[in-house]
């Protein structure tokens, strides 16, 4: 039989496409080529699609950030991508758009790399994945930085020179007062009288946790909603701004890349400005004011701040708090903190005594003397579940339900306590 030999074609390779992806940020409305994101977008969206040999993955836009902060979240959703394999080239305009942190933008352009994603900046026409591309990345990216420290220098020049000037910078929220680009600094009709109500309170002896009960109970929450609390009012009441003058420059920033704000305590000059803006407060029940929160800060100088094993462990079921410890006729306990600040009406929590807590536990742990390293090595937090329940939440998982009595009047008294009331029967008996 004849031999017969039958050529069979070739199948063509099919050439893969390559998944590319766009990333694109406006900081401030300053884009030299697209006008905003939504162009941005659209932009990139046909530049992708438009081109035969790729496939569009998408385009991932982060709006007004300022390219030094590492929590954009399109920037990390893009990054997230590409570690699962979703995407082969990433598309931005310029390395000032990717990041203008050095570090920031070596990280991200490293890992990528070793993902085997390229990313190509427009501007520069730089191929990270060419020879020369983290050469000119470490150059180019340390130019974006020096733009973004030049450009937070003249920021803060222009603030300051404002400041020397007297001018109020960078003002936006007051209890009591109404700001605007328009109308300037105003008294807002409503929350200005109960600003000087509370100050006339405060002069007249009133605790600050009551005026905020009150406050919070009326409704009158501060500048941005939140509930007051003693702490936040003293801050209030200690504010020269009610005055209608102003102190400059008490924080700044300290540098471009972490923009922290810093309690200025010497590092800049401040300046204290009269007849800014109208007053709500005169000085002379002002100065009464500053009075009593001197001497309250003196009365609590003394009381050292106290911690334990049951510091951070115990959870009110109403709130969510950490209850706090606090002295009670010199006798420690643990109460919920809304329930000192707020009352009843906000946290039905009961205040639980420092040694009845530990006997209870001690007897749910098989202990004749309290071992705080035992606790601590069993128990991960404790819940006030109930008036007269504690919830213990152990290290294994499991949940230990503890009920407490509280003493009576009583046993709470210290022997002093006794010999006081017994010393004032005897005269009341005699007299």
């Amino acid at each position: 039989m004849e031999k017969q030999i039958q050529r069979i074609a070739a199948k063509p390779k099919l050439e893969k496409r390559m998944r590319v992806a766009a990333y694109a940020r406006v900081s401030s409305g300053k884009d030299a080529m697209l006008h905003s994101l939504v162009d941005q977008v659209g932009y990139y969206s046909d530049l992708i699609q438009g081109h035969p040999g790729w496939e569009f993955a998408g385009v991932y836009a982060d709006e007004a950030m300022t390219g030094t902060k590492e929590d954009r979240p399109e920037f990390q959703r893009l990054l997230e991508d590409c570690r699962n394999g979703c995407i082969d080239m990433v598309i931005t305009k310029a390395i000032s758009r990717f990041a203008r942190n050095t570090v920031t933008v070596l990280e991200s352009v490293r890992e990528l790399k070793a993902l085997g994603v390229d990313v190509y900046f427009e501007d520069q026409r730089i191929h990270t994945m060419s020879a020369d591309g983290e050469l000119m990345l470490t150059i180019l990216g340390s130019y974006a930085q020096e733009e973004s420290r030049s450009a937070s220098d003249n920021q803060k020049w222009r603030i300051r020179k404002a400041y020397e000037r007297g001018e109020i910078m960078c003002w936006r929220h007051m209890f009591g007062y109404r700001i605007s680009k328009q109308d300037g600094i105003e008294i807002d009709p409503v929350d200005g009288p109960i600003v000087q109500e509370v100050f006339a309170r405060v002069a007249g002896g009133e605790s600050l946790n009551s005026i905020a009960r009150w406050l919070n109970r009326t409704g009158h929450f501060g500048a941005l909603g939140g509930k007051w609390q003693g702490p936040r009012l003293r801050e209030m009441l200690s504010n020269e701004k009610y005055l209608g003058n102003a102190l400059l420059q008490k924080t700044f920033v300290n540098n471009h890349l972490e923009k922290k704000k810093l309690l200025n305590t010497g590092e800049l000059p401040k300046y204290y400005v009269t007849e800014t803006h109208p007053a709500l407060i005169d000085q002379e029940t002002f100065d009464i004011v500053q009075q009593r929160l001197a001497a309250i800060a003196e009365s609590h100088a003394g009381k050292s701040r106290q911690t334990s094993e049951f510091t951070g462990m115990i959870r009110c079921p109403n709130c969510g708090r950490n209850f706090r410890r606090t002295l009670k006729n010199g006798s420690p306990g643990w109460i919920c903190p809304t329930y000192c600040t707020e009352g009843k009406a906000y946290c039905q929590s009961k205040r639980i005594p420092d040694d009845t807590l530990k006997a209870v536990i001690m007897a749910a742990l098989g202990l004749d003397t309290w071992l705080p390293d035992v606790f601590l090595n069993q128990v991960t937090y404790m819940v006030a579940s109930g008036p007269n329940t504690v919830e213990l939440h152990m290290m294994d998982g499991s949940v230990r339900s503890l009920d407490w009595k509280g003493r009576s009047r009583r046993d709470s008294w210290t022997p002093e306590m006794k010999a006081e009331a017994a010393e004032h029967a005897r005269r009341r008996h005699h007299g």
